[in-house]
């Protein structure tokens, strides 16, 4: 097992942390889930760590938009210990309603900058639930995604407010310096939910921050898979994600 820890972020209807976890600890990471009370006492607890996860759910019940309330609270709560985090480049990963969050952080897709992409909700105004194959777009500098030796992974998803959409009038001109950067790791195969170009995750330039509307952590197991498979204990193609990211924080 490696020393790296991830603080994995819990409460106020975040509800995938557990598997999140037990993602990173497979990888040989060091999970530690703390409720966001704990860590809005104590924002000083984010030096100890080495990288953060904001797992999927319903953070706050998605009152005042999905994501939204959690954002603030990080953004005003954690406020200087949060930006220092993400100025020393420690990797970060939102997951379904923890990418809404970094989104409305105004982490994805450029920290610092004007936010000019936003979640909207879905094409056809329902929640959806389903099995989707995301296809790795080549060049990517996404560290979590980078080197993976496969041209495609499917994974679930389910979420109400996933469609990516940029500024209006300036779609083509955003998609196209996303693409030109590598913050496109992966888009969906088809189009179900109206994201723009089928885009299903961003990063940051460094590649360090992935928001991603499909859940990893549940396809850790080949027991969790739509189908049947012969060793239900076999690795899941989500946790290749979490492997990743430690191989790269080890220089492997």
């Amino acid at each position: 097992m490696s020393t790296y820890k991830f603080l994995i972020l819990c409460g106020d209807g975040i509800n995938c942390e557990r598997e999140t976890a037990l993602a990173f600890k497979q990888a040989g990471g060091v999970p530690v889930i703390i409720h966001i009370n704990e860590l809005l006492a104590k924002p000083s607890l984010l030096k100890e760590f080495h990288g953060m996860a904001i797992p999927g759910g319903f953070s706050f019940g998605d009152e005042l938009g999905s994501g939204q309330v959690l954002a603030l609270k990080i953004k005003h709560g954690l406020k200087e210990e949060f930006e220092n985090f993400v100025k020393d480049k420690k990797p970060i990963i939102g997951i379904c309603n923890g990418f809404q969050v970094l989104v409305k952080l105004g982490l994805l897709p450029y920290p610092e900058k004007d936010r000019v992409m936003a979640l909207a909700q879905n094409k056809d105004g329902r929640f959806i639930d389903r099995w989707t194959q995301l296809n790795l777009v080549d060049g990517s500098v996404c560290k979590w995604t980078q080197g993976l030796d496969m041209n495609s992974i499917e994974l679930p998803v389910r979420h109400g407010e996933g469609r990516v959409v940029f500024a209006r009038g300036r779609e083509e001109e955003l998609f196209t310096a996303l693409s030109k950067n590598g913050q496109i790791p992966f888009c969906y195969d088809e189009d179900f939910n109206g994201s723009y170009k089928n885009i299903a995750g961003v990063c940051d330039p460094t590649g360090l921050i992935l928001g991603m509307m499909p859940h990893p952590e549940a396809y850790l197991f080949e027991a969790t898979y739509k189908n049947k498979k012969e060793n239900p204990y076999a690795k899941g193609l989500g946790q290749h994600l979490f492997d990743n990211i430690i191989n790269f924080l080890e220089g492997r």
